[in-house]
């Protein structure tokens, strides 16, 4: 028995094909807009890759830009037809490729599926991307001298007053690096040789932050130097004070900017899904009401499944294992062959 048979006439075959032709317009611009979502996205990264340990983070906006011009093209083949069907001599040229098409059609949905989950879970891998990234970064922070690295203080100056954050994971970060460049040192200076000789790196480092850690709605002018040492500042504890930098790390703060975007485009890309759906299912009627259609103008049957969704798995199965059969027909077969000779 066939799954939710409904019974069309003229009209009803004809207003059922205009507002198919209307929705699959409608995913289209849909497609388009998923599109521009993963260009938008992967520029979005391209701007800070400097800061991403690898590039595995550009595979979801390439899927997201590649659905975009799937559904597309799916879509605008599949409001073609609905248009076409309104002629039966039209309609009778795409009979044929409706059954594969309809096919392609759940596969995409599943794409589209799980296109979705993995801009859910973006957000892990980009953890421990921007982890690693980020810590390689504030290290090239001094090398504006070096091919290559020149651009990374501007990049992360730039990133920290437009996150309002500061360090990796927080200020104290830039403790633990030398980000003052070694032409900008005198190495006659007994601070310096202090400061050089205190590690056993050799490394000029001190208890200071960069300019862009500053926060500009303080009213104290910025401590951006010696921020642990209570002694010299007028009125200060930096365990007590609120200090005048960024705390939030910077890492916590793209990973929330770029998983809120993910989570945008997921959402965005499942709506996708399920308006596909609906077209599809409602091509499936099309397609069936007009299958076995003698009379353009006399009532017919058109439905979702031939059979039962049991019904019909059964059969997906029995053909499979039929395939997998003859498959290990012919190999047993060309062995024998193979041996005889």
């Amino acid at each position: 028995m066939a799954l939710m048979v409904v019974k069309f006439d003229l009209k009803k075959r004809v207003k059922l094909a205009q507002f198919l032709w209307l929705m699959y317009w409608f995913s289209v611009m849909a497609g388009v807009l998923v599109f521009s979502m993963g260009l938008f996205f992967k520029i979005e990264l391209r701007k800070r890759s400097e800061m991403m340990d690898n590039n595995e983070s550009h595979f979801v906006p390439n899927l997201l830009i590649a659905v975009g011009l799937l559904a597309c093209g799916i879509n605008a083949m599949g409001g073609k037809i609905c248009y076409d069907s309104l002629d039966p001599i039209k309609f009778s040229r795409w009979k044929p490729m409706l059954k594969p098409f309809l096919v392609s059609c759940v596969a995409f949905n599943c794409l589209l599926v799980l296109t979705a989950l993995l801009c859910f879970l973006m957000r892990i891998p980009l953890q421990f991307t921007l982890a690693e990234g980020l810590k390689n970064a504030l290290k090239f922070y001094k090398d504006t001298d070096t091919p290559g690295r020149c651009y990374m203080k501007r990049t992360l100056d730039q990133m920290q007053m437009e996150f309002r954050c500061c360090g990796n994971n927080n200020f104290r970060d830039w403790f633990e690096i030398q980000w003052v460049s070694n032409r900008y040192l005198d190495f006659s200076a007994k601070e310096v040789k202090d400061r050089i000789g205190s590690n056993v790196d050799g490394k000029y480092l001190m208890d200071a932050v960069p300019f862009s850690c500053c926060n500009p709605s303080s009213p104290r002018p910025c401590i951006q130097y010696q921020v642990t040492n209570n002694t010299a500042h007028y009125s200060y504890d930096h365990h007590t004070e609120d200090l005048n930098i960024w705390k939030r790390g910077c890492r916590d703060a793209l990973i929330s900017y770029y998983g809120g975007m993910m989570n945008t485009i997921g959402a965005l890309v499942l709506l996708v899904a399920s308006l596909e759906v609906i077209v599809m299912i409602g091509l499936q009627y099309v397609n069936t009401s007009q299958s076995n259609l003698a009379d353009p103008e006399s009532e017919s049957e058109g439905w979702i499944l031939e059979k039962t969704v049991k019904e019909t798995f059964t059969d997906i199965m029995d053909k499979m294992k039929a395939m997998s059969k003859g498959n290990a027909v012919e190999e047993g077969g060309v062995d024998g062959v193979a041996t005889v000779s």
